[in-house]
């Protein structure tokens, strides 16, 4: 560990992601304190979906190759390794170094061989940032061969960040971004079993300039060439495809779809599936298209620190039923349903039912097709 105290180093962590005003910033000044904490030379931040556990912005790569993206996702979802994201997420610890999982013999692991040796790395200590049992971050960092392999207070330690930061990200995501007034049909893509786009409709060029700052055509050049320099901006779709071939594979389950906000706040889904008659599950098509309700509402209701109950009163809210019909629904009384309505409010920062409804999705999403009929502030 470095010379930092351990209550130190949370606290500058704490000061730093509440200072952040953006998510890039969140990384940036958490990366600064954890390194003087726990030196290291390599290392990889994301934000994820909750529900998935797919990487989403924000993103931030250390002295790492870029040419490893893929190998690294497929690892994720294809093998059966030490400390996969997945199962940290699960653990009492949500932290944990490689040389102790795999007893001092990293070479047991095939993301040690596929990722960490090959770029010069020995030793990886990972941790998941969550808050009760939702994951909203990642993080994995690395020494180089010959360095000292992380300890168990380098563990604690990043441990003991997990929810600070799981709670910071989550803060991020909910705070609110008014979309622009754009209205995109869906778009298509195609990708080879080497991650190269092959095939995009029109529509998906707009979606991912929209998404991530570059165009159609940059886009193609950018998964068709490894040493392109805004290859990090494709990391979200890069785990995402992997997924969708482990479920193809029947090595996991769910529908391989990723929720992620564009550069101007607008919430996007993506889906993705193997093509049919694919035996090897190597190319995958992507639909891009905005974001309906359904789809963002568990995000945001996560994300403002509702508690299950709150959400159920939330949604009935969002359902247009009054309060004895929510009492009827949920079986409890109509005073009690007031307080959790009253709760709601408080944290949320509203002060009506429909400002209520506002507030949760409206400001996060914009159905093009409403966007003429009515505008709520």
């Amino acid at each position: 560990m470095g010379v930092a105290s351990p209550q130190r180093t949370i606290d500058a962590v704490e000061r730093a992601v509440r200072r952040a005003g953006t998510a890039d910033e969140l990384l940036e000044g958490l990366a600064t304190e954890v390194r003087r904490a726990i030196p290291y030379d390599g290392a990889m931040w994301f934000g994820v979906d909750p529900s998935t556990l797919l990487a989403v912005a924000p993103a931030r790569m250390e002295a790492l190759d870029e040419g490893y993206c893929q190998p690294f996702w497929d690892g994720e979802f294809h093998e059966h390794d030490a400390n996969l994201f997945t199962d940290l997420a699960r653990t009492d610890v949500p932290a944990a170094t490689l040389f102790h999982a795999t007893d001092g013999q990293p070479l047991r692991s095939a993301r040690y061989r596929n990722f960490i040796r090959p770029q010069g790395y020995d030793d990886e200590l990972r941790s998941v940032f969550r808050t009760g049992d939702r994951t909203w971050g990642v993080a994995a960092l690395m020494r180089e061969a010959g360095r000292p392999a992380f300890d168990a207070d380098d563990v604690a330690l990043f441990a003991a960040l997990s929810e600070i930061v799981g709670d910071a990200i989550r803060t991020q995501a909910a705070r609110s971004v008014q979309p622009p007034n754009l209205s995109h049909a869906p778009g298509l893509l195609l990708f080879d079993a080497e991650n190269t786009m092959v095939s995009a409709n029109d529509a998906a060029a707009r979606w991912l300039d929209e998404i991530y700052g570059i165009g159609g055509a940059s886009w193609l050049q950018v998964l068709g060439d490894r040493s392109a320099p805004d290859l990090e901006a494709a990391i979200p779709i890069v785990p995402l495809l992997a997924r969708a071939r482990a479920v193809a594979a029947g090595r996991a389950t769910g529908a391989p779809r990723l929720r992620l906000r564009d550069r101007a706040g607008r919430w996007v889904v993506l889906h993705a599936s193997a093509l049919a008659g694919n035996a090897d599950a190597g190319s995958i098509a992507v639909v891009v298209e905005p974001a309906k309700s359904a789809d963002i509402a568990p995000i945001i209701l996560e994300a403002y620190r509702l508690t299950p109950r709150e959400r159920d009163v939330v949604r009935a809210i969002a359902s247009g039923s009054s309060t004895p019909q929510i009492a009827a629904e949920l079986h409890l009384s109509a005073h009690t349903v007031r307080d959790y309505i009253k709760s709601v409010f408080e944290k949320i920062g509203v002060n009506s039912r429909a400002e209520l409804v506002a507030k949760l999705f409206a400001e996060h999403y914009t159905d093009p097709f409403h966007e003429t009929l009515v505008h709520l502030d």
